[in-house]
């Protein structure tokens, strides 16, 4: 186990805990719970992947802590998806999603990127408006 075992392991109960409970629920559209599953979540469980991989030496994670955190981080941005009416099986690996990350410095941009959600407007849609 790495140094990062015990926080790996809290964000992928939290991120079980909160993929089940809005499996339970009626939610209707809710983007600032979705900003909430981004920043709290998804976000915290990509830039530990980070800090692990440049933060001096490198980390090495064990199969279990890296199959945790990929966990974690899909789980919540199926938790994002969801509060925008979409149901996704997320699969995404968390090198992508720390790569997009460093290059947009904005986890909602990273989730955006990944998942599609929301759609993103053509330039000319936004011309016609």
């Amino acid at each position: 186990m790495s140094r990062y075992g015990p926080r790996i392991a809290a964000l992928a109960r939290r991120a079980e805990r909160d993929r089940k409970r809005l499996e339970t629920e009626e939610s209707a559209a809710d983007p600032e719970a979705a900003r909430e599953y981004l920043r709290e979540g998804a976000g915290q469980a990509i830039w530990c992947y980070v800090e692990a991989r440049t933060g001096g030496r490198l980390v090495a994670f064990s199969e279990a802590e890296f199959a945790a955190i990929e966990r974690a981080m899909n789980d919540w941005l199926e938790c994002y998806a969801r509060c925008h009416g979409v149901e996704l099986e997320a699969d995404f690996t968390v090198r992508q999603a720390a790569e997009l990350l460093l290059e947009t410095r904005n986890v909602v941009d990273t989730a955006q990127l990944l998942t599609g959600v929301p759609e993103r407007r053509t330039r000319s849609a936004r011309a016609s408006r």
